[in-house]
């Protein structure tokens, strides 16, 4: 009983970072194709080339902002995936591609006993 439980919280956990990692990808999508709006836009609209600079830098900065938190929840992923090491009965799970993560489309595949 325990154990399960154990593993439905780590599986919820992982699932979670998982979710975290592909809306910080589809956020930084997102701004790029705002960003090449923008570019298309600005000569239909005849606005002054250097009128949306403010904007591209926002766009920079958010862009950044987003690139640092790739890589703090990448370094999170990793700090997780070490400390399950030190969680008794919580074994890795091969998700048959040697991989101790689910893909990111997978279906729930826990184990049934």
């Amino acid at each position: 009983m325990r154990r399960e439980i154990v593993e439905n919280a780590a599986y919820d956990v992982a699932t979670q970072v998982r979710t975290v990692e592909d809306t910080i990808e589809a956020a930084l999508a997102e701004i790029a194709e705002l960003q090449c709006r923008i570019v298309r836009a600005r000569p239909i609209t005849r606005v002054p080339f250097l009128a949306i600079n403010p904007a591209f830098e926002y766009l920079a900065a958010a862009t950044a902002e987003l690139v640092e938190a790739r890589q703090g929840i990448g370094k999170c992923h990793v700090a997780l995936a070490e400390a399950k090491q030190q969680i008794p009965g919580l074994r890795t799970v091969s998700w048959g591609d040697g991989s101790d993560c689910p893909p990111p489309s997978s279906v729930d595949l826990r184990i049934v006993a």
